[in-house]
């Protein structure tokens, strides 16, 4: 029994004894109460968490991504693996960036924005429409101050 007592007593000192820093994973989470969150190109984290703040990625995330009453940012090079969960916030997503689980929003709005030909398609639309309106009122005021000739008729006699 002794034998079982001093192994018990061994492993419970050397887990104690183990710096923290060799058990936290090379991905550590983050949790932040009301200030934002910034993830730089360069830095890979774990899951994040924000409540009451945004949370602005640009590098790596191994895991999910969750704010309440906040935003989300992914910005141009963002990667990530879990989920991207908002609750009374927004979600913008830009061009190249990759989400491996869902986009939810609940109570907000998800913005993506995917190069630049929407923006030429947006623009360009709204213009070409009108201008096809103007070209047919100046076609009609033009036929109506020329009517076209009557073509006359010649009758034969036979």
């Amino acid at each position: 029994m002794s034998r079982f007592l001093t192994l018990r007593v061994v492993v419970g000192l050397a887990f104690f004894l183990i710096p923290v820093s060799l058990l936290a994973s090379s991905d550590p989470d983050r949790v932040q109460f009301g200030h934002d969150i910034r993830i730089g190109s360069n830095d890979k984290v774990g899951d994040v968490t924000c409540i009451g703040c945004s949370v602005h990625v640009s590098g790596q995330v191994s895991g999910d991504v969750t704010t309440i009453a906040g935003s989300i940012f992914l910005e141009q090079g963002a990667s990530i693996a879990g989920d991207v969960t908002v609750v009374g916030g927004n979600a913008h997503a830009e061009s190249a960036t990759q989400v491996a689980g869902d986009l939810t929003a609940i109570g907000g709005d998800v913005t993506t924005v995917g190069g630049g030909r929407w923006i030429f398609l947006i623009f360009l639309t709204p213009f070409l429409f009108l201008g096809g309106i103007i070209a047919l009122i100046i076609w009609m005021v033009q036929r109506s101050r020329h009517p076209a000739p009557v073509p006359a008729y010649t009758l034969r006699r036979s």
